[in-house]
């Protein structure tokens, strides 16, 4: 399976077997990255009402559209282009500058190539018990490593030692396009991981595959598409 990391929550991913996907596709000139030009089956998306998150709209390729938020408050699962999709309600920070009630959004998992991937959507609160309960079992973590304006770092690296992720891939940090002033530097997420267990992709995509993964918790720090 080939990982492509766009730039903030958004991934692309082209497994072997089953749909081309696409995670919470952005609006480019609201966040600063390129324009998402990948064609998609299916694009889930964490809520209907946040730019940063829900363009499936610039999505090419007519692609079948879940809102994990949707998917939660109706029970916690559905079906879409032959992949099950489970989800967990969330809210934003309560404090966020842009919002005056926190943004309700959904946390979801599917799996693809018989890897388990697991997306923290827009969370800007500590976890609640059930919803770190939702990440265990997880192959792939794309994890929000940016500290504001997402949960706190130190309420990641709890869900994370509790649920030890095989591979742990950094989404929604501070880059030299997305720079929120007080959004944090990936070496604030590194800072808690041991040199050894951190690995680089130096490039925006990335191939794994089920055999492939760690079998003890590692980062993955991906670049961005230009």
């Amino acid at each position: 399976m080939d990982l492509t990391w766009f730039g903030h929550a958004a991934f692309g991913l082209k497994p072997e077997t089953g749909p081309t996907v696409i995670t919470d596709p952005y609006t480019p000139e609201g966040v600063g990255y390129a324009p998402i030009t990948q064609a998609a089956d299916l694009v889930i998306i964490s809520s209907d009402d946040d730019s940063a998150h829900c363009r499936s709209d610039l999505i090419s390729g007519d692609p079948t559209v879940v809102n994990a938020l949707s998917v939660a408050q109706a029970g916690g699962t559905t079906n879409a282009e032959g992949v099950e999709i489970t989800a967990i309600e969330a809210a934003e920070w309560d404090h966020h500058p842009e919002h005056a009630v926190p943004g309700q959004n959904g946390m979801y998992r599917f799996t693809l190539d018989g890897i388990k991937f697991a997306h923290m959507g827009d969370v800007g609160n500590p976890l609640t018990d059930a919803q770190q309960a939702f990440f265990e079992d997880t192959d792939v973590l794309f994890a929000l490593a940016g500290g504001y304006l997402t949960l706190e770092l130190p309420d990641l690296m709890e869900m994370i030692h509790r649920t030890r992720p095989k591979l742990i891939i950094p989404m929604h940090f501070r880059t030299l396009t997305y720079k929120p002033r007080n959004t944090m530097w990936i070496e604030s997420f590194l800072s808690h991981f041991k040199d050894e267990d951190v690995d680089f992709a130096f490039g925006p995509t990335h191939s794994i595959t089920k055999d492939t993964l760690p079998e003890r918790s590692r980062v993955l720090v991906m670049d961005y598409v230009r």
